[in-house]
């Protein structure tokens, strides 16, 4: 089958076009005809060599999301038919083959049925973000209704889901960017407020937006210093969740309010087989949201073909992209 590899760590320039053997069935797996795929910043870190620890073995083919139809059944799997169209987050790191390919093997636990309302590139964009934000909001900092939540990067692959769910879990939502474009697409995706960032500090929006008390609930969706501004702006005994901690910092605003933090690395999941059915139940859940109309995928108007893999890295990289950024299969 062709896919697009890595023999090496490096820049975007390091993928290359072969074709390789198509994936053994297992049991407990599909078989999937790969139609698209998307770029989450996990992904480029692969490829780098970032994160070394969870990288799968050279050749290597990357990218975890997918759509694409089943086209065969392992041993005893029950749940899908050839022909069913799926997605999922279900591989391209260490121990698994990646959707960059014309067929990628997947396990059932990590898969659900795609939302009918949506494209094949549109679904592709939802899994990794979607069970980031939902496990960050219900399963780690149990968001409930009434509660004040600040959304960091409300045109973010994780962030602009959050804000979907987080009202749809009766929160109040705040959500932060850098530009009127990116505020007003805040407001369509169901933020109650907005704050530009680059014009108003953190002691002035906590002032305004919450009579200086703070935000019950702060989702941090980008890390470095922005978690410590996290920090600042919650609650005393407030929340604060965070998908990008691999930085080091001040823990004195923690003690001084008593605050909970809450880091979510989906990748564990993944990486653990016995914990795989966690994330096929929350697609299940949010694949009946999106054809509900409670949740929608926000995809950059500039989508890529599969043998444009490095540019859409390179784009990805440039942070120029508003929402998730989608490849289509075009072998």
């Amino acid at each position: 089958m062709k896919a697009q590899i890595i023999q090496s760590f490096g820049e975007p320039s390091v993928f290359q076009f072969k074709e390789i053997s198509e994936p053994e069935l297992k049991p407990g797996h599909v078989l999937i005809h790969v139609k698209a795929t998307s770029v989450n910043p996990i992904d480029t870190k692969v490829r780098a060599g970032a994160v070394p620890a969870v990288a799968p073995e050279f050749p290597a083919v990357l990218h975890g999301d997918v759509a694409g139809l089943v086209s065969a059944l392992g041993e005893g799997v029950t749940e899908f038919k050839v022909g069913d169209e799926v997605f999922g987050c279900a591989g391209g790191f260490r121990g698994t083959g990646g959707a960059l390919a014309e067929y990628m093997l997947a396990d059932v636990d990590l898969l659900a049925h795609k939302p009918k309302n949506l494209t094949m590139e549109e679904a592709a964009a939802l899994p990794l973000v979607a069970i980031t934000a939902w496990e960050a909001l219900f399963n780690r900092t149990k968001l409930v209704p009434g509660q004040a939540i600040l959304i960091h990067a409300a045109t973010g692959g994780v962030g602009h889901i959050a804000i979907q769910l987080a009202k749809w879990g009766g929160a109040t939502v705040y959500t932060t960017a850098s530009s009127q474009e990116k505020l007003e697409i805040g407001t369509r995706l169901g933020a109650d407020v907005t704050i530009n960032y680059r014009d108003e500090s953190v002691h002035d929006y906590v002032q305004k937006y919450t009579d200086g008390k703070g935000f019950d609930v702060v989702f941090d969706t980008v890390g470095g210093e922005n978690l410590d501004r996290s920090f600042e702006a919650a609650a005393v005994h407030g929340t604060v969740a965070a998908i990008a901690t691999r930085s080091t910092h001040d823990l004195s605003p923690v003690h001084s309010k008593g605050l909970s933090l809450h880091v979510t690395f989906m990748l564990l999941k993944i990486l653990n087989k016995d914990m795989h059915n966690h994330y096929g139940e929350i697609l299940k859940k949010v694949a009946r949201l999106v054809e509900e109309g409670q949740l929608r995928p926000l995809v950059d108007p500039n989508i890529f073909t599969f043998d444009e893999i490095p540019k859409a890295h390179e784009y990805m990289e440039s942070g120029k992209a508003i929402g998730k950024i989608v490849l289509k299969n075009n072998w």
